[in-house]
């Protein structure tokens, strides 16, 4: 990949410069100039001499010496041949601003199909088509057609957007941020978010990477790079598509398919990934991440010369999960010191509302030496004897001196509008109401905890693959992709998932005689490989206490099925013994289109059916990845017990669930698997599979 003559080209070829003010290939030319590239400029276009002051080529292969890169803007029919000459005359780099391509059907589709295979034959690096360009403010580089580069900064953009990378970019110069590279990456013909993620973090200017995205195409690759990634930069995504319109809206801009938004979610969460849901949060979270240190923990101390928006600030930081910190009998002696006898010494600390900006400066001083402080928010508000100026400085300079993380959060407008331009200045994340604050400081705190993480290990069980393998090879040799519970239950026990003892009868008679083996209560389901929704039509009796129970539910369960479902083949009824006590959870695994095997965990019942109380994971699942998936439900409680029920056995069903993500991983031709329930039984008891079924693709793996 040539990202190097990609963001930091010694000559740029404009293909479709134009001399008219309204096109884009204007636009570019005079973006190029006017934010002070220092390199060779050459405008392309056969119909003219010269543009914008620059010597005008006829062709790329008309220029006479070497092009680093190429950026078009011209009808997309002579995209693919201007990508050849591209090759003929050694330019490896190439943005395609040019649109009309796979967003746009079939046509189009092809025609990218067709670039992407010049692209490898030639060995180009390109970026697009579809796309706003790239810029490099630390390079003078604007490539692109949209705004001024501005001030070079630290954040590194990542935009499936090229109109919302305008807007952002618009943003930001608002707000005073600067911007280590701008990239628009369109419909990623050939990159996409995954090169640029590794190129960025080897990227000395780039201290976050955020990225708005509406689709991951390639998202087990996207996993591995952002893991790693992650270890040494932030990575900040808004990613769109949240709702199943949302999905649908960026299938049809993009030319692709979304995923599942819980699949991102876990995603995320396994590789570190912190996920903004809206553009304001974007913005607060990567300037807090450019700006300031790392937290060492999440003791925040608040400092405050308003009693209600230091109320309000303890309430969002501990709502975000955060702990105020305590402050040592010696800290408070310092602040008795400091503050008139009305101020609060204890956290959060009052200077009350006549302070000067000296008594904030030496309260702030105080916190940032105390060892029991990880963290200083700063309020202000705008009050008769506030000087927004001075105490902006004084943070500024406490900032420097203690290398500990601080946030500002000045509350107002105009009248605090001079000290928060002093903060944006000098690198202080300053927020205009304490909710934001709290946010930005939480995702700090949790990616600072995830940085800390020891390296995940996958612990693999000693399992039987032989019948697995031929169940499936079986099922699938049949055409039968739906596993029903006998031949699904056989598989997890393979696995060495615990089943209920059980047997299969063919009679009456049979079935009171496992029954009388089994002992009372038994429970009976119809046993076909036609029938996987066996309640739907009367294949399910449970509860069943003596032999003229078992009978009579035999002969009733016959006559129901051959009446409701004649052409199915019945194979008897599956009798088993009856897991009493406990709890029934739902373990299921679907396979995401771009992510692989995605494990689901919910309590049964209404916890699933009206509530959705379920949390999702991607295989492959570590054992405290399983106990984070149960400890997110909001019914996790009622596994550990509560009001003195006992607690279940939630080991049993940690290493299930790890189980069931090697089992999914040990055989990719396993689409779906639904375990519902699985009877956690109480400490000690482990857990039954009560029902399953499996799913295969019919894609072979």
């Amino acid at each position: 990949m040539s990202f190097e003559k990609l963001l930091k080209p010694k000559s740029v070829a404009v293909v479709g410069a134009s001399a008219d003010p309204t096109k884009v290939g204007n636009y570019v030319l005079k973006n190029l100039i006017n934010d002070g590239f220092a390199g060779e400029i050459f405008p392309i276009n056969p119909k003219a001499s010269e543009i914008e002051g620059k010597k005008c080529y006829s062709s790329l292969t008309a220029v006479p010496g070497p092009v680093d890169l190429a950026i078009f803007v011209i009808k997309r029919e002579l995209v693919n041949p201007m990508l050849k000459e591209c090759g003929t005359k050694g330019i490896t780099a190439v943005i395609v601003i040019t649109a009309g391509f796979g967003e746009t059907g079939e046509e189009g589709r092809k025609l990218q199909r067709e670039m992407a295979q010049i692209v490898e034959e030639y060995k180009i690096t390109l970026v697009g088509p579809n796309c706003l360009g790239l810029i490099n403010p630390w390079h003078k580089l604007n490539a692109s057609f949209g705004q001024a580069a501005g001030e070079p900064g630290s954040i590194a953009l990542i935009s499936q957007s090229g109109a919302l990378l305008t807007a952002i970019q618009d943003m930001a110069t608002h707000e005073k941020i600067g911007w280590s590279v701008l990239a628009s990456i369109g419909n990623k013909a050939t990159l996409d978010e995954v090169h640029f993620l590794d190129y960025l973090q080897y990227d000395d200017n780039s201290r976050v990477i955020a990225a708005y995205l509406e689709d991951i195409s390639r998202g087990q690759e996207f996993m591995r790079v952002a893991e790693r990634v992650s270890k040494t930069k932030p990575i900040v995504i808004l990613k769109s598509g949240r709702t199943a319109s949302g999905a649908k809206a960026a299938a049809s801009h993009t030319g692709s398919l979304a995923g599942a938004d819980a699949a991102y979610d876990s995603a995320f969460a396994r590789t570190g990934v912190i996920r903004a849901d809206s553009i304001e949060k974007l913005f607060d979270i990567s300037v807090a991440f450019a700006y300031q240190p790392l937290p060492k923990g999440d003791r925040i101390a608040v400092v405050t010369n308003a009693g209600g928006p230091g109320i309000m600030m303890t309430d969002a930081l501990e709502m975000a999960g955060l702990t105020m910190a305590r402050f040592d009998e010696t800290t408070r002696e310092k602040l008795r010191k400091i503050l008139p006898p009305a101020g609060s010494i204890h956290n959060p600390v009052d200077v009350l509302g006549d302070a000067g900006a000296a008594v904030y400066a030496k309260s702030i001083n105080v916190l940032m030496e105390t060892e029991t402080v990880d963290s200083v928010i700063v309020i202000l508000t705008p009050q008769k004897m506030t000087d927004a100026v001075e105490t902006a400085k004084a943070i500024v300079e406490a900032s420097a001196k203690y290398k500990k993380t601080i946030f500002a959060c000045f509350m107002g407008a105009a009248a605090v509008a001079e000290g928060v331009d002093i903060l944006r200045r000098n690198k202080i994340p300053c927020y205009p109401i304490p909710e934001r604050a709290s946010s930005a400081m939480r995702e700090m705190v949790s990616y600072s905890r995830y940085r800390a993480r020891p390296i995940r290990v996958i612990e693999r069980f000693a399992v039987n693959k032989f019948p697995v393998m031929k169940t499936i090879k079986s099922a699938m040799t049949r055409g039968a992709y739906e596993i029903g519970e006998s031949d699904a239950k056989a598989i997890l026990s393979a696995y060495n998932f615990n089943v209920p003892p059980g047997a299969v009868a063919m009679s009456p008679d049979e079935a009171v005689r496992f029954a009388n083996e089994l002992g009372y209560p038994v429970a009976m389901k119809i046993s076909s490989p036609d029938i996987l929704h066996k309640s739907d039509c009367g294949g399910v009796k449970i509860g069943l206490q003596n032999a003229q129970a078992v009978e009579d539910a035999f002969e009733l369960m016959m006559l129901r099925i051959r009446r409701n479902k004649p052409e199915a083949e019945l194979r008897g009824v599956l009798l088993e013994k009856m897991i009493m006590g406990g709890r029934e959870t739902i373990l299921g695994m679907k396979k995401d289109r771009q992510f692989g095997p995605m494990l689901m965990f919910g309590l049964g019942g209404i916890f699933v059916e009206v509530l959705k109380d379920v949390t999702f994971g991607l295989a492959p699942l570590t054992e405290e990845d399983c106990r984070n998936m149960l400890e997110r439900t909001r019914s996790y409680r009622l596994l550990t017990g509560v009001r003195g029920e006992k607690g279940v056995d939630i080991g049993s069903i940690v290493q299930n669930m790890q189980r069931l993500s090697q089992l999914v991983l040990d055989f990719p031709e396993i689409s779906e698997i639904d375990i519902n329930p699985l009877k956690a039984g109480y400490e000690g008891d482990g857990a039954f599979v009560i029902d399953a079924r499996i799913i295969l693709s019919k894609e072979r793996a």
